[in-house]
């Protein structure tokens, strides 16, 4: 299976600190982009992005509080995720692209951020 594997989610209090891991064998020498995203109580919503070149992109509400960063040899995307929010609390998803094009996408199956004041 080429799906991705998260781990390093936990519950913290507010100002905390999680490190969040993404890993697939081999996914990180690809060319392709790697991708976390989260969803509390509503809808699923983009949070940050390392791309082809060492790109990376963050949204606005994370911005300045969270950081993206690879470790090829381990294999491992990483999100380093600083003074947390109980709004911040969600599951968060690892999504790696891949194929042609970097056209198709692989989902993990989660791990939990619970931040409380």
């Amino acid at each position: 299976q080429n799906q991705p594997v998260e781990s390093g989610g936990g519950s913290v209090q507010t100002g905390g600190s999680l490190r969040l891991s993404c890993t697939a064998p081999g996914f990180t020498a690809n060319m392709c982009g790697v991708h976390w995203y989260r969803q509390g109580t509503g809808k699923r919503e983009w949070v940050s992005s390392i791309r082809t070149g060492g790109i990376l992109d963050y949204s606005d509400f994370v911005k300045g509080r969270f950081t993206i960063s690879k470790d090829e040899a381990k294999d491992i995307v990483y999100l380093q995720m600083n003074n947390l929010q109980p709004v911040d609390t969600a599951m968060y998803y690892c999504k790696i692209d891949r194929g042609p094009g970097c056209r198709y996408a692989d989902w993990g199956q989660g791990t939990q951020v619970t931040v409380s004041s």
